[in-house]
Formats: C-alpha cells, sequence, structure tokens
C-alpha cells in the first residue's frame, strides 16, 4: 500500500527535505518519515496543504495537471474584487505565458479559526482586503499570485485549503496526518483521465485497496 500524508506546511518551509546551502526550515523539520516526496511544490511564501507520497505514480496522480485534479486556494488580496475582476478569473486570464484554463472563483470571509501568519501579512492601513476562493486545475508557477495581480488584487497571504477532497480540516500549521489511499491503476491514461475501465476519476480515492495491474503495449514495428 503507498504512504500519503497531508501537512499543513507552514509560511517560510522550503518544500523539500534539505537546504544544505543556506538551512532554512525545509520539511524534514516537521515530518520525520522516511522515503516520502512532496507532490507537487507550494511555494516558501504560501501555506496550507502538501501531499507526500512514497509511491510515484499516486506523486503523479496527484501533482500533474493533466489529471486536473482540482486544488483549492484561499487568498488575502488586497483590495475588495469586484465581480467583473472575479468574472476574468473565472473565464482565464491572460498571463505572460499565456491564458489560464477557466477556474472556480467567489469571494468568502475570512476563514473561521485562522491561525495567524509568523511573521505577519504587511498591510496598508489605507486599503481594505479581503478573501476569495480559487480553484483550479492547472499548476503553472506562483500562479494564483500572478492570476489575482493580472485582475488587479495582489495576493498578500495564500493558503492552499483542497487537493481533490482532501483538506487542511484540522490540521494546525506544521501538523500532518497519513491517510488510506488506493494506488492509482498501473499505466492510467492521461489523454482522457479515465481508468483503464472507463470510470472518469472524481476525487482522490479513501479507501484501502490494491493497485490494478498493467498491461504491456505492444511497440509497433519501425
Amino acid at each position: 500500500m503507498p504512504r500519503l500524508i497531508l501537512l499543513n506546511k507552514p509560511y517560510g518551509v522550503l518544500p523539500q527535505f534539505t537546504d544544505r546551502e543556506q538551512g532554512r526550515p525545509t520539511l524534514a523539520d516537521h515530518v520525520p518519515v522516511a522515503g516520502v516526496y512532496p507532490a507537487g511544490r507550494l511555494d516558501r511564501d504560501s501555506e496550507g496543504l502538501l501531499a507526500l507520497s512514497d509511491d510515484g505514480a499516486l506523486i503523479a496522480r496527484i501533482a500533474d495537471p493533466h489529471h486536473k485534479l482540482p486544488k483549492t486556494y484561499w487568498a488575502q488580496v488586497e483590495g475588495v474584487p469586484t465581480e467583473e475582476a472575479l468574472d476574468r478569473l473565472r473565464r482565464g486570464v491572460e498571463l505572460n505565458d499565456g491564458p489560464t484554463l477557466p477556474a472556480g472563483a467567489r469571494l468568502m470571509a475570512e476563514p473561521a479559526g485562522l491561525w495567524p501568519r509568523d511573521p505577519p501579512v504587511r498591510f496598508r492601513a489605507s486599503i481594505p482586503t479581503a478573501w476569495i476562493e480559487l480553484t483550479l486545475r492547472e499548476g503553472r508557477n506562483r500562479q494564483v499570485r500572478r492570476m489575482t495581480a493580472a485582475v488587479g488584487f495582489p495576493t498578500l497571504r495564500l493558503i492552499r485549503w483542497a487537493i481533490g477532497d482532501w483538506t487542511l480540516d484540522g490540521l494546525a500549521p506544521g501538523a500532518w496526518r497519513e491517510v488510506a489511499v488506493q494506488a492509482p491503476p498501473a499505466r492510467a491514461k492521461v489523454a482522457d483521465d479515465k481508468t483503464p475501465e472507463g470510470k472518469r476519476w472524481t476525487s482522490p480515492p479513501t479507501s484501502r485497496g490494491s493497485a490494478t495491474p498493467g498491461t504491456r503495449r505492444r511497440r509497433s514495428p519501425r
């Protein structure tokens, strides 16, 4: 069975296990488990849910945007986004590396029970802030920050709340839990995001089970 660990990564922690050059805080300071690796990245200045596993296929399933596993973020932005700005986020915005895919976007109240950030967010007293929830199905570098800036509302604080159906619920900063998970089918098709049985993936599996054996494909003659 593959191992899957869900960590609430604190602000300032690198999404890797070593930092020999500068000695900054890393995942090793919070997850004393050998042989697991992060499924994707979460920038040093971002907080929230990070999945780690010892299974390469599961890591790919979570991290690879081709599988379109939704990732939900809470972003505290400078200013109060208008409905026009939110609609631009929903339709997709033009970035320097091309247009983004449509995203879920809505205004939200400040999350209940939100922990204080260390160090605190720097505010401008004359400008209000607001929280928005963004759900993406792609994973570009610093994408949420670039998207909110593109519509005129820079991100001040960014928290990843969910990866598929896995959430931060009940996890304090730096805390982690291990969840039961079924291994992805071997050689699962990426192009149509379906299992070998033809069933579409809708959310991360949460029950234990064995991996579906892969099948060999014949090579076509050269």
